[in-house]
Order: structure tokens, then sequence, then C-alpha cells
């Protein structure tokens, strides 16, 4: 195993032929299984996109912080600097975000999505980060039905869980660290992420590192246009952690003491979903209790400070 995280072309399960595509499923599943944890490139989002969500990421954080505390609310919306931490682990995060879920659609049968918040402030937030969600939804679509051959399933398996799942675009931000912080208190400190698979915008700023299987922690650096994608800890539950959900965390700055962005979509399946082992992953037997993903997600938020 080469100790760099695999870089792959979604281009190539996407219009690709057959054996384009089989090669992509199966370097998607090393890679994962690897490291937990892959680059996407020529994933068709448009760097325009990005680069105007980014550009509204700054905005919306240069706000006044009474400003941006009206905006805070359960799930969605604003969460104030210092209020996440890892799990089992007593220092909070330096970092603040702001949180966009998928659109509530009036009448929808068992949907429960709050209401997104929206920076009166900050013009065009709404249409660049319901865009920006649109398009990284549809990028975790092609993934999952990369996968799902690979775990004994129908390649649609994952498309009615996720589609109109529980999912979270995150837009956090790093502010550069004050002379006094404390030196326990890291960007985010180490952990696993909660959701099926995570595919963040790779950052404005270094700092993003996975713990190794030997051990060691290894930078996750890429171009900016590019995608991470990660295995969270409810596919890893779904495949008897054949697929593991693989530590990471975003270290203080090492140069200069800057402003860190970054902009991560946690996919997640219905609340409904059953998080119960996938037949040809089973093995010797189920290593967790079965869950849905509804009862396993207020679970972690609880124990991560973002529930009570």
């Amino acid at each position: 195993m080469t100790h760099q995280v695999p870089t792959l072309s979604l281009k190539a399960y996407t219009a690709g032929d057959a054996a384009q595509r089989q090669i992509f499923a199966d370097e998607l599943m090393r890679g994962l299984q690897d490291f937990g944890f892959i680059i996407l490139t020529d994933h068709g989002i448009s760097t325009d996109l990005l680069a105007h969500a980014y550009g509204m990421a700054e905005a919306v954080f240069a706000l006044p912080d009474e400003t941006k505390r009206r905006y805070a609310k359960p799930r969605v919306g604003y969460t104030p600097f210092g209020v996440e931490h890892a799990k089992d682990y007593g220092h909070p995060d330096l970092k603040e975000f702001w949180q966009i879920g998928q659109e509530p659609v009036a009448g929808a049968v068992g949907e429960d999505f709050p209401e997104n918040v929206w920076p009166a402030e900050v013009p065009g937030f709404r249409e660049a980060y319901l865009d920006l969600f649109e398009a990284l939804n549809e990028t975790g679509v092609m993934v999952l039905r990369a996968l799902a051959p690979k775990l004994g399933l129908d390649e649609h398996h994952f498309d009615p869980l996720v589609k109109r799942g529980n999912s979270i675009l995150r837009v956090l931000h790093y502010p550069p660290l004050a002379p006094d912080v404390d030196p326990r208190c890291v960007r985010s400190a180490a952990h696993e992420d909660i959701n099926l698979i995570t595919i963040m915008v790779a950052a404005k700023g270094a700092g993003l590192e996975l713990l190794d299987r030997d051990g060691t922690w290894l930078p996750v650096e890429t171009e900016p246009t590019n995608l991470i994608v990660d295995t969270g800890d409810m596919l890893a539950r779904m495949t008897n952690f054949v697929l593991p959900a693989t530590t990471h965390r975003v270290v203080n700055p090492k140069g200069p003491n800057i402003d860190r962005y970054s902009m991560p979509f946690f996919m997640h399946p219905t609340p409904q979903t059953s998080l119960k082992v996938i037949p040809s992953c089973v093995g010797d037997g189920e290593k967790m209790p079965e869950i849905t993903a509804g009862d396993y997600l207020d679970e972690r938020l609880r124990e991560i400070g973002l529930a009570t």
C-alpha cells in the first residue's frame, strides 16, 4: 500500500465503458478499505459554483457575531465558535459553521426536515448553497452506485435512501488562532464522520490529516477544485466494518496563521433507514446491533455537543 490517498476520475464511471466503470469501482473499494478516503476529479461540479460558494462563505462569517447568532438553530443555520467537540474529547473545536439541509417539500410523506436559515445580509447565499447541495448530492449518488455492486447490492440500492436523505452541507470557518488559545484545542479534533459518506470540497487551506492504518497521520491535500470522499460510521456499520470509518482531524496551522474554509457534504440516508449489516458483509456475525439512521444520528449529535 502506497502512503498516498488515491485520486480517481468520476468521469471514468459516469462516461466510461464497462471496463472503465469496473476499474473505477475496484479502485474506489480499495481506496476506502486501505485509507477510508479517496480524492475525486472530473466530478462535473462547476468550478465557478465552487468559487462562488467560497466567496459566500467568506462573506457570511465576516458578519458581526451578534448578527450570526440570530441565525442559530438546531441542525441548520449557524453554530457559534467553540460549540462542537469531538466524541469523548472535552475541549471544543476551533471552528464555527453554517449548515444547510434538504429543502422541505410541502405535503411530503415521511419527511421532517427543519426549515433552512438564510442570512439576509448576504445576497445570493441561499441560491449558491442550494445549487451546491444538489450537485454534491448527485455526486454522492454516483459514488454509491459505483460502490453498491462491490457490496453485493444492486447498483441503485442506495438511490431511494439518499436522494431525499437527512443530508447536511456544512460551511466551515476556522479563524486564525487567538494568542491565548488553549493548547489542548485544535481546529477539529480527531473524529470519524457520522454519516454514510462525506463529500468535501477540498478546503482553502491545509490541515486535514487521516490516521493511516499503520498509526501515522497522513496529510490529505489536493487542488481546491477537487472533492475528497470518506466513509462515515453509518456505512461502516452497514458493511460490518469491511469499509471502516477512518479517524481524521484538522490540525492547527503550522505556517501562516490564517483563516481556513471548507465545505463538507455529509450524506445521510432517510432517518427510517436501517443500519442493519448488508448480507454480503455478515461474515462471522454482525459486530453491532441494528439501529435506524435517525436514532444513531441523534445519539451521536448528543455525544459531540450538538444536541441535548
